[in-house]
């Protein structure tokens, strides 16, 4: 069940803070007794990137301590922070590791500081700051509001990560990866068309695709969609009263364009609701969801 705080991600920060403050305990312990964290929010270690940590590790020592949680059962330690320092402190054959260790920490404090300190990382992919994001919020009732004031971000920034997770696994274990990058990845979620989407995907990997190659080839397949269909001169396209009415209360409700677009038998047809940009997408879509 969700276990709402009432006061945000502020409550968090200061809970994790204070359960610091009482019972954490600064101590070496052998890297051998530490056990990764299954929910950790980073999924992806680099090997390039771990190799470059472990010489700064060896060359100037751990500047910050890694978090633990001890597991008084299985006489081991259990990752609450720092994942990275420890897998690149093994890797520069280090036998301990300085480390804050904490007797009692409940599953909610472990959690928030694990995902707080992801979320603050620049290196983190989209995926799994996306990952981190729906987290927050599942389990603490974080607002994405909240989330973009604490992280210093726009609220459609935030909206439009968590939008990532609604690609297919198979292409966000791609993001997560590093084959393709964030700006493609958003290039993908503006296709609305699924089997549009995959060979767009496909094109991404296939030919190497920048950004930009993305970006024209999502444009083309928006302007196709727009581009409208000759009528023959039996079928003139018109718009009754009715619709032309209907699209100045959706345009005063929305606040921003809006086209109705019947179909030959007027019992179908198109709503086109038009944005100018992701702040102008995410208040829409907010509107929208009420």
């Amino acid at each position: 069940m969700r276990q709402a705080l009432g006061k945000g991600i502020d409550a968090l920060i200061a809970r994790v803070e204070n359960n610091e403050a009482k019972n954490g305990i600064l101590q070496k312990i052998l890297l051998d007794k530490i056990e990764p964290n299954p929910e950790q929010p980073r999924k992806v270690f680099h090997d390039t990137s771990l190799a470059e940590l472990a010489q700064s590790i060896t060359r100037h020592g751990l500047t910050q301590p890694i978090v633990v949680r001890r597991d008084a059962k299985r006489e081991t330690y259990i990752l609450v922070a720092g994942e990275r320092r420890w897998r690149a402190s093994k890797l520069a054959g280090l036998a301990d590791i300085d480390a804050i260790v904490h007797k009692d920490l409940d599953r909610q404090s472990e959690l928030t500081k694990s995902l707080i300190e992801n979320i603050q990382r620049e290196d983190l992919n989209s995926i799994d700051m996306a990952l981190a994001y729906r987290k927050l919020m599942d389990e603490f009732g974080i607002t994405q509001g909240e989330l973009a004031q604490y992280c210093g971000k726009s609220r459609s920034s935030v909206a439009n990560t968590l939008r990532l997770l609604d690609l297919d696994d198979d292409i966000q274990k791609t993001i997560q990866s590093g084959r393709i990058k964030e700006g493609h990845a958003r290039t993908l979620i503006s296709i609305g068309d699924r089997e549009s989407r995959r060979r767009a995907y496909e094109l991404m990997l296939t030919e190497d695709w920048s950004v930009r190659q993305a970006e024209d080839h999502a444009r083309g397949l928006e302007g196709a969609v727009r581009r409208p269909r000759r009528e023959s001169a039996s079928h003139p396209k018109t718009k009754s009263p009715e619709a032309l009415e209907m699209e100045k209360q959706l345009e005063g409700r929305l606040g921003g364009k809006v086209e109705i677009h019947p179909g030959p038998s007027g019992e179908n047809g198109r709503i086109v609701l038009h944005y100018y940009s992701l702040e102008d997408f995410d208040r829409i879509t907010q509107i929208l969801k009420k």
